[in-house]
């Protein structure tokens, strides 16, 4: 009998899979390379999903809608060159290449795709540790608000007649603390709004009402900020998720297709190829 490749198979002709760690690593890397470029290129051009800086959180929804289409994009083209590269390179292992099971090309890749992943979230880790630590080592007193609410904090302790050397460093990171609780349910305590006054006023030499006035704008800022930010990690998060699954389609698609390029069969309907004719049975 003949397979839908239109190779010659017997019944007792199979062997096991084997899977084969060269095409899967050569398709893995090269995913994982046109991955970077193409997520460099966008961050360039300014299609970044997520951005630590004030003016992302005035970025419209149109833009962040293209944005996240672009990560998916980005995964469908960089997974399916991987995809192809390990179909298309695979060995084929015996007599014959009807000893091939039916589906061990888009297994490799699907395995190319799983590689280039861990790949990529491991350089994705080195990058954050290595531009990390020096914020860590040279600023102890900063917290994780400090990206996130610099601009409020800034506005907070504006002040015009503050001596040269005075550091408000733990000041602004206790502050960058107080208003991250801006978000919760039950928001600033008044024992921290009092005490967040008191701060301000001292630090920047304002009367206690314009000081008051001064802080309340500021929590109202920083609950705004925080819950643009939370909006734009879940819409990072989906954008991920929805690139690392049609990217997976995308491997198992191009390494079938890859898999038939050489073994010089056509492609099947549902990839764009012509409809075969059926033969007649004499």
């Amino acid at each position: 009998m003949e397979n839908e490749r239109g190779l010659a198979v017997s019944a007792d002709n199979r062997i096991g899979f084997r899977l084969q760690w060269s095409p899967v690593f050569a398709g893995a890397l090269a995913a994982a390379a046109l991955s970077i470029i193409l997520i460099g290129f966008g961050a360039a051009v300014g299609l970044g999903v997520s951005s630590s800086s004030p003016s992302w959180r005035d970025a419209s929804a149109a833009l962040a809608l293209l944005s996240g289409l672009f990560l998916i994009l980005q995964a469908l083209v960089s997974f399916g060159v991987g995809g192809y590269i390990a179909g298309r390179s695979q060995r084929v292992i015996g007599a014959t290449a009807s000893d091939v099971i039916e589906g061990s090309d888009g297994l490799h890749g699907l395995t190319a795709w799983a590689l280039a992943v861990i790949v990529g979230a491991a350089i994705v880790a080195l990058v954050g540790l290595s531009t990390a630590r020096p914020v860590v080592q040279n600023r102890p007193s900063a917290t994780a608000a400090e990206p996130l609410l610099s601009a409020e904090l800034d506005r907070l302790y504006r002040s015009l007649r503050r001596p040269a050397n005075i550091d408000i460093g733990y000041e602004r990171a206790e502050a960058g603390r107080i208003l991250l609780t801006s978000s919760g349910h039950s928001g600033v305590s008044s024992e921290d709004r009092s005490y967040l006054i008191q701060q301000v006023a001292a630090a920047t030499g304002l009367a206690a009402g314009e000081a008051e006035k001064r802080v309340d704008s500021v929590i109202g800022d920083a609950r705004t900020a925080i819950q643009r930010s939370r909006r734009s990690a879940v819409m990072l998060a989906f954008s991920i998720a929805a690139a690392l699954l049609f990217g997976a389609v995308a491997a198992w698609a191009a390494a079938c297709a890859g898999g038939r390029h050489r073994d010089g069969a056509a492609l099947p309907e549902w990839m764009g190829g012509r409809p075969t004719t059926p033969v007649p049975v004499v």
